[in-house]
């Protein structure tokens, strides 16, 4: 029986991709690295120093650091978050949802806690959360399932009574390989990738999570 949902951030909760997207392009293109929108696409779901690391192993650069120019990418964000305050549609309900099923709640993000912080601030969404994880110290991030893991024990409720809200496909096989149910709710652009077959159900936006969806789980 379901006890326990939780959330990804970035791409779900708010529509924070198209700024990560700008900040890496504003960013790498500055130490010359040769990108373009479309190619940050290939690293969706990633935390954000394996990207850095992933660009540098591609095109090396000059100067700063990989923790540098990682750090100047999450305030890039940041700015553009708080600036813009993106929440995505469906938000609000869908947490309501949850919570009028009894079901406790935790955020799980491949983003670093300062940004955590500051998007739940932006979206007013302090207080939410009974546990907020970020994979920023773990080992490995998404795909891998440690940050789910963490979320479901952080919560007292076994990964297998928890479902997952995931719009990244790196996202939802963590959330899988924790053995979480898992909902995906990808960009339209990218609703078709086959590889969200493995989802137990996928939506075209959080408006759609309503309590007969959550109890068939």
């Amino acid at each position: 029986m379901l006890q326990a949902a939780v959330f990804d951030m970035d791409g779900l909760l708010v529509d924070s991709e198209p700024f990560w997207q700008q900040a890496q392009v504003e960013v790498f293109s500055s130490l010359g690295v040769i990108i373009e929108q479309k190619e940050t696409l290939q690293t969706m779901g990633l935390r954000i120093d394996q990207v850095v690391e992933f660009w540098f192993g591609k095109q090396p650069w000059q100067g700063p650091d990989c923790v540098a120019v990682t750090a100047t990418i999450v305030e890039r964000v940041k700015e553009l978050v708080k600036e813009y305050k993106p929440a995505l549609p469906g938000v609000f309900e869908a947490i309501k949802a949850c919570e009028d099923m009894g079901l406790k709640l935790a955020l799980a993000s491949s983003s670093p806690m300062n940004l955590i912080t500051a998007t739940l601030e932006a979206l007013a969404l302090e207080g939410k959360f009974e546990a907020v994880l970020s994979a920023e110290h773990l080992r490995y991030g998404k795909p891998h399932p440690e940050v789910y893991i963490n979320a479901a024990d952080a919560l007292g409720i076994a990964p297998q009574a928890c479902v997952a809200f995931e719009d990244s496909v790196n996202g939802l096989l963590a959330a899988k390989a924790a053995q979480m149910k898992g909902i995906a709710i990808p960009e339209k652009a990218y609703a078709d990738d086959p590889r969200w077959a493995i989802a137990d159900y996928k939506l075209s936006s959080l408006h759609e999570v309503k309590a007969s969806l959550l109890r068939s789980l």
